[in-house]
């Protein structure tokens, strides 16, 4: 399973902002945490996410840098 199937975005959620299997935490949030929690820190902080949901957002991370910017 790709990042396709854990990232959602529906402007009804946060805005469409990129969430994680439509709940109300979004790609960016999950990815602010890691940068000061483990995985493991967070999955005990919200037993709602799964470990794929947190491989998915770093995937569609690089996913996203790995895309051309035009200025």
């Amino acid at each position: 399973m790709g990042w396709e199937e854990r990232i959602t975005v529906d402007p009804k959620v946060m805005g469409g902002k990129p969430c994680i299997r439509g709940m109300r935490i979004t790609v960016g949030t999950l990815l602010t945490l890691l940068r000061h929690q483990t995985p493991e820190e967070i999955l005990q902080d919200y037993p709602y996410l799964e470990p794929e949901d947190i491989d998915a957002a770093l995937a569609y991370a690089a996913h996203l840098a790995d895309q051309e910017v035009r200025a």
